[in-house]
């Protein structure tokens, strides 16, 4: 089982798509990490040689941030918001959309679950 930056890729799954399973990198850089380790793309994760592993965690380990770094600097960059008090940081404190979707209806992501309405009668028979 190949293990990279702490993660366990899927095993049947293909070296493109396993590689996203890391945080902080999606296809696109997925596809440019294989390019420069000169690996197949179409090859499944259990099919790797040790080589091909350790090639691929040097160019991780050298040029992206991924897991607990990328994790930090997202959640330092909320809180630098919040602190200004711009409206990004306002709607990040109440739990709200950030990017003007509307709230409604919909935003149930967002803002939880629907709750019931005090106050509101039965329809008896």
């Amino acid at each position: 089982m190949a293990r990279i930056a702490g993660v366990d890729l899927p095993r049947n799954k293909r070296i493109e798509i396993g590689l996203t399973y890391i945080y902080g990198i999606g296809l696109s850089s997925s596809q440019t990490i294989l390019t420069k380790a000169q690996v197949n793309s179409d090859i499944r994760c259990k099919d790797l040689t040790d080589q091909d592993i350790s090639v691929i965690r040097e160019i991780i380990d050298k040029e992206y941030q991924v897991e607990g770094a990328a994790r930090r600097i997202e959640s330092v960059n909320i809180k630098r918001l919040i602190e200004i008090n711009c409206i990004r940081g306002r709607r990040h404190r109440l739990g709200l959309p950030l990017r003007g979707q509307r709230t409604r209806t919909n935003a149930r992501t967002r803002r939880g679950s629907k709750k019931t309405v005090a106050g509101k009668k039965k329809v008896t028979k």
